[in-house]
């Protein structure tokens, strides 16, 4: 049996068959995104799910050498968003329709327990997804105890050797799998990830990163492009590709039918039109920003972030206009994974 007729049948693959396929893509492309269609539609229907994304702090104990926002970079005009701010946008994104808010923000040491009961005192009927990065076991569990609902959490890559390239000597890879165990084990819906195009990365690497993620069984998973911010290390690198974003897409989507699978704001920053691209080859989410303007505007992970238009909630006509054009529709639910 050939790893498309595996793939296809819901066995698992091995690495080197999932380098064979991406090595393979132009011959495989048309046929996985036609799967991966079918499964999108059996599972979901029409149905994108939102979360009213909002980019609490850009401040960041690390030094990540791809992140805009990391530590050392001194261009950076940084904020904190109070409680109340915070507390704001979810009320206007819960006005907009939103029932899901998705907090995300530098590693900090910040205790966001009290906030987290607020939001879901404010705001029992939504759904709360957490990123924001290694924390402990016990960290976790009292988050987890204050009513959060899901963390997102990128591995960024399954390589350790990659890993390393990639994350200054003080950042462990053995520690960033250790969090996304133990927030699978507490009880999260969990999210992990990774950077199509990184540097370094080629088939082996990302055929890691698949066998990691088939074998975890992650409940969401957030690709998207790499794309340099000119304040980091890898300023000059050339970006990842929307062509490879996609492929990969489709083949989670077959992997794991069920999963949360989110169309990135790097994957529509990068290419006109690559959010409806990413729809049409798997994913089934989409996460307009709902964070107050100055912080959007100084949230910079990478180079030309979308914040605005159909990026945003100011935009939900426009973002269901597009999106009815490739035959989907917005659905305000919270939109949990389904085992």
């Amino acid at each position: 049996m050939d790893c498309i007729e595996k793939l296809l049948q819901g066995l698992p693959l091995q690495a080197s068959e999932f380098i064979h396929l991406i090595e393979n893509r132009e011959e495989y492309r048309s046929v996985l995104q036609a799967e991966a269609a079918a499964k999108t539609k059996q599972f979901f229907g029409n149905k994108v799910y939102i979360r009213g994304l909002i980019e609490i702090t850009n401040i960041c104990r690390n030094d990540c050498y791809y992140c805009g926002i990391r530590k050392s970079n001194a261009n950076v005009s940084r904020y904190r968003l109070t409680d109340t701010q915070i507390l704001q946008s979810c009320a206007e994104g819960y006005a907009a329709g939103f029932r899901t808010f998705v907090l995300q923000g530098g590693e900090t040491q910040t205790d966001y327990v009290p906030l987290v009961r607020q939001i879901k005192k404010r705001f029992p009927d939504c759904a709360l997804t957490l990123s924001l990065g290694e924390k402990t076991r016990e960290e976790y569990e009292a988050l987890f105890d204050a009513g959060a609902d899901r963390y997102l959490l990128r591995h960024e890559t399954a390589d350790m050797a990659h890993y390393n390239r990639l994350h200054p000597p003080a950042m462990d890879f053995s520690n960033r799998m250790r969090c996304l165990k133990d927030l699978k084990e507490i009880g999260f819906q969990t999210g992990c990830g990774f950077m199509v195009g990184s540097p370094g990365q080629t088939p082996e690497t990302l055929a890691k990163d698949l066998e990691f993620i088939q074998a975890f069984r992650p409940h969401m998973v957030g690709i998207g492009p790499f794309i340099p911010q000119a304040d980091t290390p890898f300023g000059a690198q050339p970006a990842g590709t929307v062509e490879l974003t996609l492929f990969l897409l489709s083949i989670l989507r077959i992997m794991q039918p069920r999963l949360l699978l989110p169309a990135t704001t790097a994957l529509g920053s990068i290419e006109k039109g690559g959010r409806e691209k990413g729809l049409l080859c798997g994913a089934n989410v989409v996460m307009p920003n709902i964070s107050p303007m100055f912080a959007r505007e100084n949230y910079v992970l990478y180079n030309h972030k979308l914040y605005s238009g159909a990026e945003a909630k100011e935009g939900l006509a426009i973002l269901q206009q597009e999106l009815s054009k490739i035959g989907r529709k917005i659905v305000f639910e919270r939109g949990d994974y389904q085992p």
